[in-house]
């Protein structure tokens, strides 16, 4: 087992992993509520892009243009699928405040993020169980975009929330 390490300002724009002090990979979104970001990770460079209202999230090689994945994120059912390479991969949320959640292969967890945080910062701890293969790279970069678009709706529905009750 492999762990990486990931913190991003709430109000921020940028995300950064880490294994143990060093970087190993990061995501820039053009702005706070940007629907598009650059991602490094390992060397290599990705595009990512989701429709508005979190709809559909999508990752491309930043070098070929070449869609890599998909998926379509339902905010009410815990589980998303996503094919990569001709592979079934689940996205799991494992709670309902979405700071638990992973990516399983044939049933087994392959990837597991935990936030610690959701204040000030939100950071966590990626777990990885499967040994090094060219999906992992674009599984960990999909889940961290996940998780920042579930905290947008989130803080959407609270000053929606906030906005009808004054």
């Amino acid at each position: 087992m492999e762990q990486l390490f990931w913190s991003k300002s709430l109000f921020g724009n940028k995300l950064i992993l880490t294994r143990g002090q060093e970087p190993v990979g990061s995501i820039v979104w053009d702005s706070f509520f940007s629907a598009r970001a650059q991602a490094t990770i390992n060397g290599r460079r990705f595009m990512l892009n989701r429709e508005f209202f979190l709809s559909r999230l999508e990752i491309y090689d930043a070098g070929t243009q070449m869609l890599l994945g998909s998926i379509m994120i339902n905010l009410f059912n815990p589980r998303s699928d996503v094919v990569i390479n001709g592979k079934r991969f689940e996205l799991e949320i494992k709670n309902f405040w979405q700071s638990r959640w992973s990516w399983k292969f044939n049933g087994m967890e392959i990837i597991t993020y935990q936030s610690n945080e959701l204040m000030s910062r939100d950071k966590g701890v990626v777990e990885l169980f499967s040994a090094c293969n060219e999906e992992i790279e674009v599984l960990l970069l999909m889940g961290l975009f996940v998780r920042n678009q579930f905290l947008l709706f989130m803080m959407l529905l609270i000053i929606l929330f906030l906005f009808v009750i004054i």
